[in-house]
């Protein structure tokens, strides 16, 4: 009797195993932690992607802001404006195209040093994307080689319960079979000092002695799974 539970314990977790492959539970989560990782990096990229054109703007921005600069001192110094008033304006507007060029270069290192942060970024959420699906796909090749090793266990596990069944009392496997549904998959369990090995509850010693000179199938009477002394 313990025989048999023995290989129906083991095919029961053998098609336990075979149901969890077979819905792709690992699989799935593999594909899904790499999806993640893959939807992150694309978020990096809308960033530095943004950052690419305010910096370009940043940078047209200084450019045109050093040409007109430049002219304003080429009118300032080329003689053709003479009137004082009009010269100290040329000059305010000079500072103010310097002030705002400066203003914008400051913008414009910071810009640059957060998007050099974010491509760091990006570049090892890449490599882990990389990782994941490579990753996912070895996962499913080695659930394909598992599935493949299960169906050659259960067939040998089966082959072995065939051959215990017809040496089981027809009564006894009966009951067996009803009690396992019940006894989330234990029908049967062996009494070790006393203790039942499917419940752990400990029997006393008058119940022991019981049972040892009973007849018949005896039952843990805790759990009343069948015992086997």
């Amino acid at each position: 009797m313990l025989a048999l539970q023995e290989v129906d314990t083991a095919i029961d977790r053998l098609r336990h195993r075979k149901g969890v492959l077979e819905a792709g539970g690992e699989l799935g989560a593999a594909r899904a932690e790499a999806d993640a990782a893959e939807r992150a990096y694309g978020e990096l990229r809308l960033q530095i992607d943004a950052m690419a054109r305010d910096q370009l703007k940043f940078e047209h921005e200084i450019d045109s802001l050093t040409q007109k600069a430049a002219a304003e001192e080429k009118r300032m110094y080329d003689g053709s404006i003479a009137n004082a008033r009009e010269l100290e304006s040329l000059q305010h507007e000079i500072e103010n195209l310097r002030k705002r060029r400066s203003d914008r270069e400051d913008e414009l290192l910071a810009l640059m040093e957060i998007r050099e942060d974010l491509e760091s970024k990006a570049s090892a959420a890449e490599a882990r994307t990389s990782e994941l699906r490579a990753a996912a796909e070895a996962v499913g090749g080695d659930a394909n080689r598992e599935l493949t090793s299960i169906e050659q266990d259960l067939a040998t596990r089966a082959d072995e319960r065939a051959a215990i069944v017809p040496d089981i009392d027809p009564e006894l496997l009966e009951l067996y079979e009803e009690l396992r549904p019940q006894k989330k998959g234990v029908g049967a369990a062996a009494l070790v000092d006393g203790v039942c090995q499917g419940c752990h509850e400990k029997l006393s010693a008058m119940e022991v002695d019981r049972l040892k000179h009973a007849d018949g199938v005896k039952r843990c009477e805790y759990c009343r799974r069948i015992l086997v002394l």
